[in-house]
Parts: C-alpha cells; structure tokens; sequence
C-alpha cells in the first residue's frame, strides 16, 4: 500500500514561504526601479516598494516574535566597519 504524504504547510512554514517570497519580490522591484527610465513608472514602482517593505518586515516581525526567526545581534565595531567600508564605497564611486 502506498502511503500519501500531506502538503498542507503549518504556519511556521507558510510564512517563511511568505517571507522568502516577499524577499524575491523586493529583489526584483530593485531592478524594476533601477533599469527603469520613466519617471511615472519609477514613481508607482517606488511606492509598491515601500508597501512591499512594510509587508516583509512585518512577517519577519510577527516569525522573530514567535522565535520561528532568529536574528544575530551584531557587535559595535561590526556596524563601524560596515560602515565605513559603505562610506569608502560611496567615495570611491563619485
């Protein structure tokens, strides 16, 4: 007899499904408004990115809320460096 296999997902894994999904979405929203040269269309892509942010940090609260989401607390020095190594970047590039 062959045994059947449930798909049904519980709640901790259909919003990490949710939270990798929103992830991919901001990801390609990125590019959208990147690659994007009319104004009109990077203006409404800009808002949907921020509706979209709202949405993902949301789900990554209410998972890190539950402990379904496990986030590193990152030292001083480790801000500084990333820091300044963005700052270098920035002055680097003009």
């Amino acid at each position: 007899m062959q045994q059947q296999h449930s798909a049904i997902l519980n709640e901790q894994e259909m919003m990490n499904d949710a939270l990798t999904t929103e992830k991919e979405v901001l990801k390609a929203y990125g590019t959208y408004i990147t690659e994007s040269t009319c104004d009109n269309l990077r203006s409404q892509l800009t808002k949907i990115i921020n509706d979209k942010q709202q949405i993902q940090f949301q789900l990554y609260d209410t998972m890190r809320q539950k402990g379904w989401y496990q986030d590193k607390k990152a030292q001083l020095n480790e801000v500084q460096n990333a820091a300044q190594k963005f700052q270098s970047m920035k002055q680097n590039m003009q």
